[in-house]
């Protein structure tokens, strides 16, 4: 159940018995790449400075895109050695951020397994989530190790949106990210594809776990099970000043110079 953290939403935008319509999205990648940096880019407009790696929360934020109100969550994924355990998220999501930094190859690799992974769990499902590959961290270009070719035909491998953002200065490019993966879910559900997402729906049961080629090292990933997803409700910006929040837990703080949000991150 969703906790709402500061002042509450005005209660006149809409009737209380029409929810809004949502989107869940997953941010996947290697560690470093970048992904909770533009999570806290996209919810406060502001850039962290210092997080825990390994913590892993889901946040919620009402958005309005193309005039359409929608409630997007936010799963902000925390794998240590690549996709394992990936069914927590592949079943959840109704679509994928997978971001890479543009100065580490490595993390470029490791976006093609993940890749992979979703394209195995598509044809598993018999379904097809919008998957937006993000090269991250276009403010340093001039370490650049990846060129934007690469990113580009990456994801024309694999039939997916290719962007390049910078979570350190550009909140109009990382909002434009968000709200096209939110985009594509709504063209996918004109092909009578369901728009709004159940805290747990888990996949059809699969006979026998899907294992990925060997030559990449992956561990197996079965998508028949789904574990309980905790939600928080973001503050808009104005209110984000006011408020706490470390983990799973909020409280309130009305004097404070700076603010520490979402899993510990201290934001300027």
């Amino acid at each position: 159940m969703s906790s709402m953290f500061g002042k509450p939403r005005a209660s006149s935008e809409r009737p209380p018995q029409s929810p809004l319509p949502e989107c869940n999205v997953a941010i996947l990648g290697c560690r470093g790449a970048g992904k909770s940096a533009l999570t806290v880019k996209f919810l406060t407009k502001r850039f962290i400075s210092e997080y825990d790696p390994n913590l892993e929360d889901t946040y919620s934020s009402e958005e309005l895109v193309d005039q359409q109100p929608v409630l997007l969550k936010v799963m902000d994924t925390a794998d240590q050695d690549g996709p394992r355990n990936c069914e927590r998220y592949l079943c959840w999501a109704s679509a994928f951020l997978v971001v890479y930094s543009i100065d580490n190859r490595k993390s470029f690799e490791g976006c093609q397994r993940y890749l992979e992974v979703l394209t195995l769990h598509a044809r598993g499902c018999q379904r097809r989530c919008p998957v937006l590959l993000l090269g991250n961290k276009l403010d340093m270009e001039q370490y650049r190790q990846v060129p934007s070719a690469e990113g580009m035909s990456l994801a024309s491998t694999f039939g997916c949106l290719f962007h390049e953002v910078s979570a350190c200065q550009d909140f109009a490019r990382v909002q434009h990210v968000f709200h096209e993966a939110v985009r594509e879910v709504r063209r996918q559900a004109e092909w009578n594809l369901p728009l709004f997402i159940s805290e747990e729906r888990p996949c059809p049961p699969v006979a026998t776990p899907v294992v990925l080629p060997t030559h990449h090292s992956l561990a197996t990933c079965t998508f028949n099970t789904l574990s309980t997803v905790n939600y928080k409700e973001i503050p808009s910006v104005a209110q984000a000043k006011l408020v706490t929040v470390k983990s799973s837990r909020a409280q309130s703080k009305r004097k404070a110079p700076t603010l520490t949000l979402l899993k510990g991150f201290k934001i300027f």
